[in-house]
């Protein structure tokens, strides 16, 4: 069985959409066994009782607005967060899901759980979709705001053998995120990241990527510095939501309109879907020793069961055991 523990009492809808949310895990999802870890009092009000799904009570939780998440993080030893990242650490469980506090749980992952060895730093990276039906892999979205060009080329082994076994593509292409898509355009952090790329015969590079192509790539891994890509993220979501309100105002503009945007709710509703990165699940934090996904703090029911069957995927197919090897492979190469 796969063992996943869940931060409960993390996000905006904790703990009723986490407990939801793992109860359809054990109900679609055969071998798996989740562990909630948050107030008893309050998970049971909405936990029908399940063999798979235990309780582990906790004491207080990771304020999403904590402005010292390390400080946070080692004072309450007991809280949700701290808790379940622990159970990683100790093996009681193979994978944490939580929605909580995104530098709180970056903080404490490298605290609690611990970071790979071969791997210098850590990043943030969601699955986001995009106008071809498929999907690719964004990163760092806010685990490091400045890097240097030799650490993202760790990160893109890591997004490239995460894109191979989970998102099944066989030879994914990594692109650099830039401000146009001739060689030498950029800073010097870009320039030199793409000499590296270039240069480096296990990662199949596509060169520079402008912002204007990111819902439709020509990539499966786009990768820049940690504030570059969260911007990229956040204005896709911004985007996405605008478009949506922008179509429903015009749509409700005359009786035409208005006769066109009931029959086109369905249609709506799909591009909806389509665009939210929930559908898929969370953000996976690279680098570390144990499975960590980050959801989002606004997840509902339905995207933390995503995040969840995101989780016990990555672990089922070893990726950090892989990462691992190819890694320790190119370290000795060098």
């Amino acid at each position: 069985m796969i063992k996943i523990a869940v931060d409960a009492m993390g996000g905006d809808h904790a703990p009723k959409e986490q407990v939801l949310g793992a109860m359809k895990a054990v109900k679609e999802i055969d071998d798996i066994e989740i562990t909630l870890y948050g107030d008893e009092t309050s998970i049971n009000q909405y936990l029908k009782p399940h063999d798979r799904i235990k309780i582990v009570q906790s004491e207080g939780t990771i304020d999403m607005g904590e402005k010292d998440p390390i400080r946070a993080i080692r004072s309450n030893r007991k809280s949700s967060m701290a808790l379940a990242l622990s159970s990683v650490r100790k093996e009681e469980n193979d994978a944490i899901v939580s929605s909580g506090a995104t530098q709180a749980l970056i903080a404490g992952a490298h605290i609690l759980v611990g970071r790979m060895k071969q791997m210098k730093r850590t990043a943030i990276a969601p699955v986001l979709p995009t106008a071809s039906h498929k999907a690719f892999i964004l990163l760092d979205s806010g685990g490091n705001l400045e890097i240097k060009p030799e650490y993202m080329v760790q990160q893109a082994h890591f997004a490239s053998l995460y894109a191979k076994e989970i998102l099944g593509v066989e030879q994914p292409k990594v692109g650099l995120i830039n401000i146009g898509s001739e060689e030498g355009k950029g800073r010097d952090l870009d320039n030199e990241a793409y000499r590296l790329f270039k240069e480096n015969p296990h990662i199949d590079f596509v060169g520079n990527v402008e912002p204007k192509e990111v819902l439709d790539p020509p990539c499966d891994v786009l990768i820049s510095d940690g504030f570059t890509a969260n911007i990229v993220m956040k204005t896709i979501e911004g985007t996405a939501k605008g478009m949506g309100k922008m179509l429903k105002q015009e749509l409700k503009r005359g009786i035409l309109g208005k006769v066109g945007l009931l029959l086109s709710a369905k249609n709506l509703q799909n591009f909806k879907r389509r665009m939210s990165p929930s559908e898929i699940g969370g953000a996976m934090i690279y680098g570390l020793k144990g499975v960590v996904i980050k959801a989002q703090g606004a997840s509902k029911s339905e995207g933390f069961y995503n995040a969840i069957r995101q989780a016990a995927h990555v672990v089922r197919q070893d990726v950090i055991g892989k990462v691992s090897a190819v890694l320790e492979s190119k370290s000795d190469e060098s």
